[in-house]
């Protein structure tokens, strides 16, 4: 409990507020507001919290804070006039919480692809050598040893702050976690105290949400700007909005690269299905991971991992040790040599990264097929761009459903095969796990199926529910009934 003056140093009021009542807790959901809560009136995308303040008012809040206040007020509630209720709840968050994450070294990671495998390699690491780590992330959020069900990449500022809190009481002595553009966007990462901060790359994503390219840059980098002097900040120059990210940043700057020399530079020697060897700031290690854009996350995780204080050559045999986060270039391997890789890749360019992969693997005698599909209720423009670059590598394309969601799964296909061109080397199964199946039967033994968009996940979003439905439980079964006899 704290009173609501404690909590309001940093948070800019715009009216009097005559009275200063004990905070039980903080809620911008109305639908779980308890008695001595405050109640932040947050404006979303599909419904303004606005509207629900006097249900709030009704379960017992005793503050709430708005954008604007109601007709109607109650002289038992302490109502907080602001300009941006999300600004002030990230900042009564850190207050009501005492600012877990000053307590922390926390390391934030973002980036259009390789945010998750980044933030797990670092958990694992640090949870490797001994050391009590805290990660949230896309696939799960973790406590040291404790799991979570994750429900965003990056959480509310509330929960964020009360997960930190956690970490700090259980003995956690860092903290990974992804950064998303949505929540830089919407602030829930406002006033979280940042030790370092990852780029890891930059393409075409989420502009259902921020409308352009450049408001999605804009997002991605105001993480970078708000970075204390004290933080330090690592960025991939082999992406062109690596430099970007850090014009106005007050952190130290660090660069990485593949390509040219920089403070970390690495070299990809050879790439096989289940690894490769690397010159890591010159030295030389086998990892179990494959492919550039994974050189290019451990030389993230390398990074980040010095600049917290580790010894060099502790990381390198650390590094050597770890394994894939799950769905993301996961391999099946069936009886008869059969090879199925399951991919979390859902953008243009995670794609084309998968599948550049498995082209510098893969013998002339091995057919590729890619089953892959785009989500419902997401950015239009990347389907027919996913489905031509599915055509420029696979010897055949399966286009199937991802997450349909409210859109019909008919008209997400129609999108794909708007990209085709001239291509005939593809088949339309709108069913995932018939895709998965055909696949399965049309693959000779040897041959490679690559089955993207979904990785990790363990349902499909059909209407507004969600069904079980996991790739790799797919591909098994169908590996069982062709290849694995």
């Amino acid at each position: 409990m704290r009173l609501l003056s404690e909590l309001l140093g940093d948070v800019r009021v715009l009216n009097n507020i005559e009275s200063n009542p004990p905070i039980q807790g903080l809620e911008y959901d109305s639908r779980k507001v308890k008695a001595g809560d405050c109640f932040f009136a947050v404006v979303g995308t599909a419904s303004d919290g606005h509207d629900y303040i006097a249900s709030a008012v009704e379960k017992g809040a005793r503050a709430i804070v708005c954008q604007r206040l109601p007709e109607q007020t109650n002289s038992e509630v302490a109502y907080i006039l602001v300009e941006d209720s999300n600004i002030a709840m990230a900042a009564m968050a850190a207050a009501f919480y005492n600012h877990p994450s000053r307590e922390l070294k926390l390391v934030g990671v973002t980036g259009t692809n390789g945010k998750t495998t980044t933030a797990t390699l670092l958990y694992d690491m640090f949870m490797a050598m001994g050391y009590s780590a805290g990660l949230i992330s896309t696939v799960v959020y973790r406590i040291g040893e404790r799991r979570i069900d994750s429900t965003h990449t990056t959480p509310d500022s509330i929960r964020l702050n009360a997960m930190m809190r956690e970490m700090v009481d259980e003995g956690c002595e860092y903290c990974f976690m992804e950064v998303s553009s949505h929540a830089a966007a919407q602030h829930r990462i406002d006033y979280l105290n940042f030790t370092g901060a990852l780029f890891t790359n930059l393409t075409h994503d989420h502009l259902d949400y921020h409308g352009t390219y450049k408001e999605y840059i804009r997002a991605k980098k105001s993480f970078f700007d708000a970075l204390d002097k004290s933080a330090w900040a690592v960025v991939n120059i082999d992406d062109r909005n690596g430099e970007v990210m850090v014009q106005n940043t007050r952190a130290k700057v660090y660069r990485l690269s593949l390509r040219s020399m920089a403070d970390y530079h690495t070299r990809l020697i050879e790439l096989m299905t289940d690894g490769m060897q690397l010159n890591l700031d010159g030295h030389e290690l086998w990892v179990k991971f494959t492919g550039r854009f994974n050189a290019y996350n451990l030389t993230t995780v390398y990074a980040a991992a010095t600049l917290l204080g580790i010894d060099k050559l502790e990381v390198l045999t650390v590094l050597s040790a770890l394994s894939p986060v799950s769905g993301r270039f996961e391999t099946i391997t069936a009886k008869d040599r059969t090879i199925a890789v399951v991919d979390y890749a859902h953008t243009p360019d995670a794609l084309d990264n998968v599948l550049q992969t498995i082209d510098e693997v893969r013998k002339e005698s091995q057919q590729l097929f890619v089953v892959c599909g785009c989500g419902g209720d997401r950015d239009k423009t990347k389907r027919p761009e996913m489905a031509a670059i599915a055509l420029r590598y696979a010897t055949t394309a399966i286009f199937t459903s991802d997450n349909p969601r409210t859109e019909s799964p008919e008209a997400i296909l129609d999108d794909m095969v708007a990209g085709v061109g001239t291509a005939t080397n593809y088949l339309r199964i709108t069913d995932r796990r018939e895709a998965i199946r055909t696949a399965s039967m049309l693959a000779k033994p040897g041959d490679i199926i690559l089955i993207a968009g979904k990785g990790h996940e363990d349902y499909q979003i059909i209407g507004t529910e969600k069904h079980h439905f996991d790739d790799r439980e797919q591909i098994r079964e169908a590996f069982d009934a062709t290849h694995n006899r």
